[in-house]
């Protein structure tokens, strides 16, 4: 399990997408007897209204405060990677949380190709955060180098209710079973069943 205690923590703020890998944080601060706050962001992604759904009922599960922040960019998304979006995130996190010392938590995880799930962009982005915040606010990837199956098993050991989350790319009445989210997703089903 991931370790980090920072000196005397004030805040935790998670940047809460109603997926696995977010509500593995947010069980994982309060393991760590820390009161996070959850950070729903829609930017115009497709699925936004059933993130916010899930991000909803994580932070009802688990008793913490969600807050929700609405980015308006010229373009609609979809699936695959978008490039920028979680260094938008955390920008957008630090823009609304400017005065806090803490942490801005981020549910990245090993074992895809996107920059921005990497340690370099981890240590990019805290030099950037550190000079913002005058050395106040740390950036923090408990699962940093874990893969997905990894969060999976962790979810699943500490009791984080899965069946809140969603992981799909596309927009639709049920999940599409084609996009990467779904293929992890049916991947880890699939780990699951055979476990049983």
């Amino acid at each position: 399990m991931p370790k980090y205690i920072m000196g005397k923590i004030n805040n935790v703020v998670i940047l809460l997408s109603g997926g696995i890998d977010s509500s593995a944080c947010v069980n994982y601060y309060l393991s760590q007897k820390l009161k996070p706050i959850g950070l729903f962001i829609d930017y115009g992604q497709a699925v936004a209204k059933r993130e916010l759904n899930s991000a909803k009922q994580i932070a009802r599960y688990y008793k913490i405060k969600l807050d929700t922040l609405r980015i308006l960019l010229d373009r609609k998304f979809q699936d695959g990677e978008i490039k920028g979006r979680n260094a938008l995130f955390l920008f957008s996190a630090l823009t609304k949380y400017s005065d806090i010392t803490g942490i801005i938590a981020l549910g990245i995880h090993a074992g895809t190709s996107y920059y921005d799930t990497k340690g370099q962009f981890v240590v990019d982005m805290q030099k950037i955060i550190t000079s913002y915040s005058d050395g106040q606010i740390k950036l923090d990837v408990p699962f940093l180098k874990w893969d997905k199956p990894m969060i999976y098993q962790y979810c699943i050991d500490n009791h984080v209710p899965i069946d809140l989350t969603y992981s799909c790319e596309k927009s639709g009445k049920k999940p599409c079973g084609l996009c990467n989210s779904c293929l992890d997703r049916g991947k880890l089903n699939a780990i699951a069943m055979r476990k049983i």
